[in-house]
């Protein structure tokens, strides 16, 4: 059988309980009496690939997870010893990362034990990675989110919109040179740490052991967070 088979076995198996288990493993052919049950019992198969991925999933946030919670320098908000993390990988050029803003704002005032960790993930334009680069700078010079709010605030990124951004935060561009290797490698990291977790678009987000993506409504990323706080997710 294939991997994927085989861990449909499993995972349709547990699903159904087990007698099914039992079932499918005294009838001889395992190959045949797998698939005779899954034929007789499609409904499993959506929940077991979703029980396989968020498994995959959580393996994959735990072997980075380093890469993953700890911040770049000033790039995040709320409480600093936090009980639970909750990590964003955005681009500046993303309407749904824009509009996640003021849910952001949110979740931090509404729970005073949450940490939010923000991650440059600049794949949507020439002038996302401009807008990171001078973003992770603000991160630096600890204006992170004096930067960041000024640019979701200035409209559609151009050159324009990020210089004035950086003027509102009061970011000396004196310093922008000699950080730009470190910059530059903090964005390489992301983007690699990003692939690794199958992130392949923004806004995405990480709490606990789970990955979850798009713009998603507050009492959604509550509940990741109330699982994460339990040792549920």
């Amino acid at each position: 059988m294939t991997r994927w088979t085989i861990a449909l076995v499993a995972l349709a198996g547990g699903l159904a309980g087990g007698g099914a288990v039992y079932g499918l493993g005294q009838a001889g052919g395992a190959g045949t009496d797998v698939r005779s049950y899954l034929l007789a019992h499609p409904e499993v198969i959506p929940e077991a690939m979703q029980k396989l991925q968020e498994r995959e999933a959580g393996a994959s946030v735990a072997a980075n997870r380093p890469a993953i919670v700890t911040p770049f320098a000033s790039a995040w908000a709320g409480n600093p010893k936090g009980d639970v993390t909750l990590v964003e990988y955005y681009d500046y050029n993303c309407g749904y990362c824009r509009a996640s803003l003021p849910m952001i704002h949110q979740l931090i005032e509404r729970d005073p034990k949450l940490r939010v960790v923000f991650r440059e993930l600049p794949i949507l334009a020439d002038t996302s990675r401009s807008a990171a680069r001078i973003s992770l700078v603000a991160a630096l010079q600890g204006k992170f989110a004096a930067f960041h709010d000024a640019l979701y605030a200035g409209g559609r990124v151009t050159d324009a919109t990020i210089a004035a951004a950086a003027k509102t935060a009061g970011i000396d561009p004196g310093q922008i040179a000699s950080v730009a290797p470190r910059v530059d490698a903090e964005i390489a990291k992301n983007m690699e740490t990003a692939a690794r977790l199958g992130v392949s678009g923004t806004p995405a987000w990480v709490v606990g052991d789970r990955i979850l993506s798009g713009a998603l409504p507050i009492e959604e990323l509550e509940r990741a967070i109330a699982a994460a706080r339990s040792g549920t997710a």
